[in-house]
């Protein structure tokens, strides 16, 4: 999974009242780690697992004529992507539902969904940092050619709505410069396809994807729902809901075997009190594999 999508808040924690309107375009920041720009329509979390889905499957890079080149030119002579073929059958399977019809028009309707959307990838880790690099642009240097933003999916073709029909996906320059500078995690995926809870599945690929970490703090939680607490919107109320949502979602990480145990701690005082959840990952630490497989070696030694 490119690590741009795993430690995104462009995928709010909800699946029901999205906002549709063709004219929405914002701009979602998890300051240090993404800057991602989604237009066309919100996205939620079952856009998310559709997406996830889709890296989990094998992808093949392709190289095409470029019907553009001219001898001589700048021109590339050939287009490169990446491009997974598949069906709904194995997407469906992938994602750990049951393979029928229901199902599948969830899906279908969901991918239309995502057609709709232009989901940009900047290079920037921070709002701060994309300001940097477009000034940079405007004075006339192009680091590495940082700044660029490009399409998540370039395009999403298949032939019917059948469970055997195949589904074709082609990834954009973004996914592509990710996956060949391998900018790439590893996510327990069966564990985000086991979670219950919206808020649980904008967590979990953040916690996942960073397994030397031990705690994490609301207010990180919070811009990976794509909020910010201490906003003049928000309220006690609405914070103390929040802080609801993220008990709810350990303990739902706790029950899709992601987490083995979890606990909350505040931090600060007065009315800036704030929560830290500090946590175990249910799979084990490389450390401790490396101490499994000593402690098997050393006993096959004995007994032989």
């Amino acid at each position: 999974m490119p690590d741009r999508l795993a430690r995104t808040s462009a995928f709010v924690p909800r699946k029901i009242n999205l906002v549709t309107d063709s004219n929405f375009t914002r701009v979602y920041e998890v300051p240090g780690y993404s800057v991602v720009e989604v237009r066309g329509r919100e996205l939620g979390s079952q856009h998310r697992d559709a997406i996830y889905a889709l890296f989990r499957l094998k992808r093949d890079k392709v190289s095409v004529p470029n019907p553009d080149y001219r001898p001589g030119t700048f021109i590339s002579p050939t287009w490169t992507f990446y491009e997974t073929r598949t069906s709904w059958r194995e997407l469906i399977r992938v994602m750990g539902r049951t393979e029928h019809v229901n199902n599948l028009l969830s899906l279908v309707h969901v991918f239309q969904e995502i057609q709709q959307v232009s989901v940009l990838i900047h290079e920037g880790r921070s709002l701060v940092e994309l300001d940097k690099i477009k000034k940079t642009r405007a004075g006339g240097a192009l680091p590495d050619g940082r700044g660029s933003a490009a399409p998540l999916i370039t395009e999403v073709t298949w032939e019917g709505a059948q469970l055997d029909s195949s589904v074709v996906v082609r990834y954009g320059p973004s996914v592509l410069h990710m996956i060949e500078k391998a900018h790439l995690v590893s996510i327990n995926a069966d564990v985000q396809f086991r979670l219950k809870g919206d808020h649980a599945k904008s967590f979990w690929p953040f916690i996942d994807s960073q397994p030397a970490h031990a705690w994490i703090d609301e207010t990180r939680l919070a811009e990976l729902a794509g909020r910010d607490l201490w906003a003049e919107k928000e309220t006690s109320a609405t914070r103390a809901q929040f802080r609801k949502d993220c008990r709810q979602a350990f303990a739902d990480m706790v029950a899709a075997g992601g987490l083995k145990d979890w606990r909350e701690e505040i931090t600060g005082s007065g009315w800036r009190k704030s929560r830290r959840y500090h946590y175990v990952h249910a799979a084990p630490t490389q450390l401790e594999v490396d101490l499994a497989r000593s402690a098997g070696q050393a006993a096959a030694q004995l007994i032989a």
